[in-house]
């Protein structure tokens, strides 16, 4: 037996675990697994389990390609009993005839953590995952799961939290047996909307983390007649839902972010560092748009004006400043910034990668943010539709060498890909159309 194949092994003895998820996403983000029993775990530690590359889905493959071999990372492996007993995941790295596979998200983000490593950094990474936990009426339509859950500003109300307890509870316990420092479970703005957090970690655990968080809703919400969902504007009038990034730097344990006051030009307590990884976010944001807000329903949450609430909590243009969270980067401290551009459709994988290629670059530039609040010379608000997030993103070489940082092309499929569901959307007739038009005219 290998040592990678000892180390998983050993892993899954400790944990009584039987059978495993060996688990990848696509480029959408669609989480795609085979189930293997332990008694094969030398083998799916030393080759792989393999997987027809155009059935996963947005993959880059087509039907005559070479299976996409899944290749387990021992550090990765994740005890789920509370799903099934004796269950566990382990995520995995796809490859291609022994080689890392270009076009696969977890393979992108290593490639960039690679990249800031040679820059002389270590980037870490919270994450805020939001979700609605809905039902369906008998008609098709969306209801909120807890049907007692109509207050016109439901965000921390105790009694909604309260009446979902045990869903809440049962995230909450997994969380920490898995040793994620899970420290607050709120009731968010919108109804039936929820968010629960864990501490941050390095950036590729962090990624893995929220991959296996949305498994983890979305089964146990299932079990209980609900639907967890992540897609980031379900409703027109509440709000929508947000991947909210947290990234730092540190380079040789070192915190890198805080800065000085003799030194600190725009007040926030940052360092000069900190300032040009912001400004690289910025001068890249409408670009970044296409990957940290991925799909068509992204931008009626980006585009919002107003909810039923008061607000929409979704920033419309490329601004940043302290702790106020009408930004598209909040500065809640020294430590950290909050990126605040990004849904539930995004990729947790390609979303950290883009943003950090995004920082990287303005710290190689030594850009400036320039005053806070303001939008920088030549910066335009956020993108409208998801068509023109894609336009932007072709036009920005920092994003698409992000994507094709592995292997040249993605870039261009994950545009392709983008440019067909925009379209797919536009050639649907709405009930919108039908009500403005059937006897206008």
């Amino acid at each position: 037996m290998t040592s990678t194949g000892t180390e998983l092994a050993d892993l899954a003895r400790e944990a009584g675990t039987t059978f495993i998820l060996a688990l990848f996403v696509d480029l959408r983000g669609k989480p795609c697994a085979k189930l293997v029993p332990v008694e094969a775990i030398d083998l799916l530690a030393t080759e792989g389990v393999g997987f027809a590359g155009y059935a996963v889905g947005a993959m880059g493959q087509e039907p005559r390609d070479p299976d996409l071999m899944a290749i387990p990372d021992p550090s990765s492996f994740t005890p789920i009993p509370f799903i099934k007993e004796g269950l566990a995941l382990v995520h995995c790295d796809p490859h291609v005839e022994g080689k890392p596979w270009p076009y696969a998200p977890r393979v992108i983000l290593k490639s960039l953590i690679a990249r800031a490593a040679e820059a002389g950094f270590e980037p870490w990474v919270g994450a805020e995952v939001e979700y609605f936990l809905l039902t369906r009426n008998p008609d098709g339509s969306l209801a909120t799961a807890d049907t007692a859950d109509t207050a016109a500003q439901p965000c921390y109300d105790a009694r909604g939290v309260t009446r979902m307890y045990d869903h809440l509870t049962t995230i909450s316990t997994a969380m920490n047996q898995l040793g994620w420092s899970n420290y607050a479970n709120d009731h968010e703005d919108g109804n039936g909307q929820f968010e629960q957090n864990f501490q941050f970690a390095e950036a590729l655990i962090t990624a893995d983390r929220v991959v296996t968080l949305r498994y983890l809703l979305s089964m146990i919400a299932a079990e209980r007649g609900m639907i967890a969902t992540f897609m980031p504007k379900p409703f027109a009038d509440r709000t929508g839902s947000g991947l909210h990034l947290h990234l730092s730097l540190t380079s040789s344990g070192a915190a890198m972010f805080p800065g000085d006051e003799a030194s600190d030009g725009h007040g926030l307590g940052l360092s000069s560092v900190a300032y040009s990884f912001i400004a690289g976010i910025l001068d890249h944001a409408c670009a970044l748009q296409a990957v940290v807000g991925p799909t068509v329903n992204s931008y009626k949450r980006t585009g919002a004006l107003t909810t039923t609430s008061g607000a929409s909590w979704a920033p419309r243009l490329p601004t940043y400043g302290g702790n106020d969270r009408t930004h598209y980067i909040r500065v809640p401290d020294d430590q950290r910034i909050e990126l605040r551009g990004g849904d539930g459709s995004a990729n947790p994988y390609l979303a950290i990668a883009a943003a950090l290629g995004a920082g990287l670059d303005g710290i190689a530039r030594n850009l400036d943010p320039g005053p806070i609040g303001a939008v920088g010379e030549g910066s335009r608000p956020l993108p409208p539709t998801l068509l023109h997030a894609i336009d932007d993103m072709v036009g920005d070489d920092v994003i698409t060498g992000v994507l094709d940082a592995v292997g040249d092309g993605v870039a261009e499929y994950f545009a392709d890909l983008k440019r067909q569901e925009f379209f797919t959307y536009h050639g649907t007739v709405s009930p919108w159309e039908v009500e403005q038009y059937l006897t206008a005219f």
